[in-house]
């Protein structure tokens, strides 16, 4: 019997196999087709798209020099570690970067924060930080869902951190700082030559990473010009948060380091320069695929200073001398001293020649002194009898005063009130009143502009009119007393007004006992009345130089030219009736200043002044302290050189005169250096002369 053999049904499958491959590979051509036909443009044009990004780079700031070209404040070239990143760079790409550099770099950890070391185990920890979260905490937005991890994140958790993480994680820290395309310094203190040559040979391993040198501001000369010379923010700190806007909307970065203090601040606009601009090119993945450079950078333009460094030194030196001589002969009575002030300028131009504050603190049971030149800006005191020579103006000019009008000084009461000089003086002219620094004088003065005619020294009552406060006022307002100086510093106190409510009040004010003043104000307050009734705009740059490679000033940009803010409304008669009165008070027997003064020969001219105030050191205490001020100029028919003095809450007003010692020692040291300088000229034109004709002999 024959058997049938069983058909096979391979084939069948097979067919069907080919067949299904066959349709699959037609739904792919024909969705290739059709991508290619109605997608294909949009997807050529989004793998050929390309942005364009500016990016800036600062540059090193504006030189400082004092008034003779000496350099005060340079720029010290440091090296630096940068890091420009991307575009649209995640904080896994710089923890990757982090862990590259981490062993080429190293960084002090001490600033590492907590938040960081959080950071950085949930990157490296994110599936076990997002188990923790309930399931309500899940539906939150992502930046609520961070919060929440980092609330759950237990101390167990971070304390198999190692030092080398640690590292990794400041350095991390400095990288998220970073804005895209914009170089940042993550490190440029303590880097070694090593350090530096080692990141350099290995910048392919760490993208964005570079070496370049940075700069800080290096001080050539310690001292109070510091002070007023100003700071910066730190790359750290960048732009203040409350002037974000302003820096923002005049092309500045986030980092950038601006002046925070001082001419720093005051001449930001021109001491940062231009910053380097260049044009990165991205691709569709935010990598740069070329960069041009748009505009090269320009150091910032330099500013010549109106300062005198060597007289800057010396006032400061003689000022903290007198106020360790101060407290040493009288530890106990000038146990409250603690400040001096002193300003010296030019009368005629308005420029700050020295500016200097002391400040003295006590430290392990030893005086310390800071330099705070500020506080000649900031600090307003009572200044005494410096303002009579205003006083005297005020009285002339309102027409309640004649020239070489004599008065009787004795005390003045008035209902159980009784005001006098330090000590009867007697009959006296307007020239005594200011030589002797006669009270009673001023309050007359005061009295008949507040509407009390009659000399009388007993009163019942005064015939008041509250206006006069306000007219005696307004005079001084005319020398600078009580109002802005306008002075080219980012701040300045224009002092403490008074209310004129009783006429104790206008004739303190007469006499220097009710207002409060600035050691600025008061120099430019004498100055006014030394170069014949002109106030002039103190200023403490007098130039701005373009930049140049060497250490020399450059073309001048820019010139700040002596400034007239007001003219005093009066004759020049009765200016020149004030400035002999000045001139006794220094040069005649028996002014108050004859005494330190008289053997000047440079003959200068001013007005003391001493004013009482009142401590509180607790306790329901009040002590009562003094006021000593200085105000002058010389000489006194040709000013070169006008002062101020203010210290206060000295514990004695004649034991130890440091306003005057301070005063004669200052213009003392103005003098002898011109005279140096000038025989230094001189023979320095005469040497010069000799080799001229050593060589016209030679060549003969």
């Amino acid at each position: 019997m024959t058997r049938k053999k069983s058909k096979s049904h391979l084939p069948l499958r097979l067919n069907i196999l080919f067949f299904a491959i066959f349709l699959l590979f037609s739904m792919l051509i024909l969705q290739l087709g059709v991508v290619q036909i109605l997608y294909g443009q949009d997807a050529q044009e989004e793998l050929d798209r390309t942005e364009r990004v500016v990016s800036e780079t600062p540059v090193p700031r504006g030189k400082l020099y004092d008034r003779n070209g000496n350099l005060l404040v340079d720029n010290e070239a440091k090296f630096a570690i940068t890091y420009t990143p991307q575009r649209n760079v995640q904080p896994e790409d710089n923890l990757e970067v982090a862990r590259k550099l981490e062993p080429y770099i190293e960084m002090d950890t001490s600033s590492v924060n907590q938040r960081s070391i959080e950071d950085y185990w949930i990157l490296l920890n994110r599936e076990e930080a997002y188990s923790r979260l309930s399931d309500e905490e899940k539906e939150q937005s992502d930046r609520d869902q961070y919060y929440s991890m980092l609330d759950k994140i237990e101390e167990e958790d971070l304390e198999g951190i190692s030092e080398k993480e640690m590292e990794i994680i400041a350095i991390k820290h400095e990288l998220d700082q970073a804005y895209e395309l914009t170089p940042r310094i993550i490190k440029k203190d303590n880097i070694s030559k090593e350090e530096y040559a080692v990141i350099a040979e290995n910048l392919g391993k760490l993208p964005g990473i570079n070496v370049t040198t940075d700069w800080e501001r290096e001080y050539l000369y310690d001292g109070t010009f510091r002070n007023y010379i100003g700071s910066l923010t730190t790359a750290k700190q960048g732009l203040p948060r409350t002037e974000l806007d302003y820096y923002m909307s005049r092309n500045y970065s986030r980092n950038d380091r601006v002046g925070r203090s001082g001419l720093e601040e005051q001449y930001e606009l021109l001491l940062s320069g231009k910053k380097e601009i260049r044009e990165h090119i991205t691709n569709a993945n935010g990598q740069v695929i070329n960069s041009n450079l748009i505009r090269e950078g320009e150091r910032g333009k330099d500013l010549r200073l109106s300062v005198d460094i060597e007289l800057q030194e010396q006032v400061d030196e003689i000022v903290r001398d007198e106020l360790q001589n101060a407290i040493n002969q009288h530890p106990y009575e000038n146990r409250y001293l603690k400040d001096a002030m002193v300003v010296m300028m030019d009368p005629n131009t308005g420029e700050l020649l020295a500016v200097s504050g002391q400040s003295r603190s006590e430290e392990d049971g030893e005086d310390v002194y800071r330099d705070e030149s500020f506080r000649a800006f900031y600090d307003s005191h009572l200044p005494g009898s410096t303002v009579k020579g205003a006083t005297v103006l005020a009285g002339y000019e309102s027409g309640v005063l004649s020239v070489g009008e004599t008065m009787r000084d004795r005390p003045i009461t008035i209902s159980t009130d009784t005001k006098g000089s330090y000590r009867p003086i007697g009959t006296i002219n307007d020239l005594g009143a200011i030589k002797q620094s006669s009270n009673v004088y001023m309050f007359f003065v005061g009295l008949r502009l507040g509407g009390e005619f009659r000399e009388k020294y007993n009163f019942d009552t005064v015939t008041y009119n509250r206006e006069g406060f306000y007219e005696l006022q307004s005079y001084f307002a005319q020398f600078g007393l009580g109002v802005e100086t306008r002075v080219d510093f980012p701040f300045e106190e224009d002092g403490v007004e008074g209310n004129g409510a009783r006429p104790g009040d206008l004739m303190d004010l007469a006499i220097g006992q009710n207002e409060a003043y600035t050691a600025l104000q008061m120099a430019q307050y004498v100055s006014t009345i030394a170069n014949g009734g002109y106030r002039m705009q103190p200023h403490l740059v007098s130039q701005i130089h373009q930049p140049t490679k060497e250490d020399s000033l450059g073309p001048i940009y820019e010139k700040n030219e002596p400034t007239v803010l007001n003219r005093i409304d009066m004759e020049d008669r009765l200016i020149e009736r004030v400035q002999e009165g000045f001139r006794q008070v220094m040069q005649e027997s028996g002014g108050t200043a004859y005494r330190h003064f008289n053997d000047a020969e440079y003959e200068p001219a001013g007005k003391t002044g001493t004013a009482q105030e009142y401590v509180y050191p607790g306790d329901n205490q009040r002590i009562m302290v003094y006021n000593l001020s200085l105000v002058g100029y010389a000489p006194h028919d040709e000013p070169e050189v006008a002062f101020s003095v203010l210290v206060p809450y000295t514990g004695t007003d004649s034991e130890y005169q440091i306003n005057k010692n301070i005063g004669r020692r200052i213009l003392d040291a103005y003098f002898d250096l011109k005279e140096k300088r000038q025989t230094g000229a001189i023979e320095e034109a005469e040497e010069e002369q000799e080799e001229e004709e050593t060589e016209t002999d030679t060549t003969e």
